[in-house]
């Protein structure tokens, strides 16, 4: 794939994230991971708990712990390396460049603020605006999200509004300022079908209309089937495969990737008819503390070789814009 990096707005190179807690064994969260965003693009991250999403997407906002570690690695974002700037640039940053959709609304929203109020707070920390301004503009994207009624909704705490309202409350203030960026973990993890299929719907009209681009993290392929246009795959804080989601559904290459598509395509199509236990992947995640040498999925592989212990697969590209780490490809 030709492409100058002017037409990347994200860039990550090679990241490795180190968790080096005080008395504890240290965890490589992330390791050597390689992701573009493009404008307008939307990617999910797919993958089970452990398997370094949440510290993928958090490292672009600078958000993590103090005892994460910046191994090696670089991220762009429109080329300024998000790793070099000091906390005043970040600050600037957040909210205006990037913003984040957090995974539970009842826990980030404040409950003692009107939800508009806190919408008015981002606004206010990057934009010259006076008061009515901003609360014309909150009211704006209340509308925006799908609120008939702005101004009530203005009015309300997060205890009087629904799961469902709350995750428009948090959109709306991810794009309060016209982010380029938008990273969502996991949003849609605490709704039913009916309104994860709303929000999902809202989101990609956000996109369209803003010409916003989406990170979303999910260990569900099947929310990404029609809404992301690429799907990168982790496991053990590696990205194990990517490609265009019509691809990964169709003709995933990876196994841990062909488990994780089978297992959510029989979820969604045996969905209450049967009592049996849900299919899951056998074996457990690895334990990130005693990381060896070989592929992490080795043990959990139907197809493992020996090769798959004792060295560690390369990056191998089947086609332009399929890319997949696994010793069935070739060495």
């Amino acid at each position: 794939m030709v492409e100058s990096s002017s037409e990347r707005l994200v860039q990550i190179r090679g990241l490795t994230i180190t968790y080096s807690p005080e008395n504890s064994r240290s965890i490589r969260a992330v390791d050597h991971a390689s992701l573009d965003i493009r404008p307008a693009e939307v990617i999910g991250v797919l993958g089970e708990s452990g398997a370094g999403k949440s510290t993928l997407i958090l490292a672009l906002l600078r958000l993590l712990p103090a005892y994460a570690q910046y191994s090696s690695g670089s991220i762009l974002f429109s080329g300024r390396d998000l790793l070099t700037l000091a906390e005043p640039e970040l600050r600037k940053l957040r909210g205006i460049g990037i913003s984040l959709i957090p995974q539970d609304p009842a826990v980030s929203l404040n409950p003692v603020i009107k939800v508009g109020e806190q919408i008015s707070e981002v606004i206010r920390a990057h934009l010259a605006m006076n008061r009515r301004e901003r609360k014309n503009r909150v009211e704006d994207l209340l509308r925006e999200v799908g609120f008939d009624e702005p101004q009530r909704i203005y009015a309300a705490y997060p205890h009087q509004l629904s799961g469902g309202q709350r995750q428009r409350i948090v959109i709306a203030q991810a794009m309060a300022c016209r982010p380029a960026l938008v990273i969502a973990d996991e949003p849609t993890s605490k709704l039913d079908s009916a309104l994860q299929a709303e929000i999902l719907a809202l989101m990609s009209e956000i996109r369209r209309r803003h010409g916003t681009a989406l990170l979303i993290i999910s260990h569900d392929p099947m929310i990404f089937a029609g809404f992301a246009d690429r799907i990168a795959v982790m496991y053990a804080g590696r990205i194990v495969e990517e490609g265009n989601t019509k691809d990964i559904f169709r003709k995933p290459l990876h196994p841990y990737t062909q488990a994780l598509v089978r297992l959510s395509t029989r979820c969604f199509t045996d969905a209450g008819a049967s009592h049996e236990a849900l299919p899951a992947i056998e074996g457990e995640p690895p334990d990130l503390t005693c990381a060896g040498v070989g592929c992490p999925f080795a043990p959990r592989c139907p197809e493992r070789m020996q090769v798959c212990t004792s060295c560690d697969p390369r990056e191998l590209k089947s086609e332009p814009f399929h890319r997949v780490s696994c010793f069935k490809y070739g060495n």
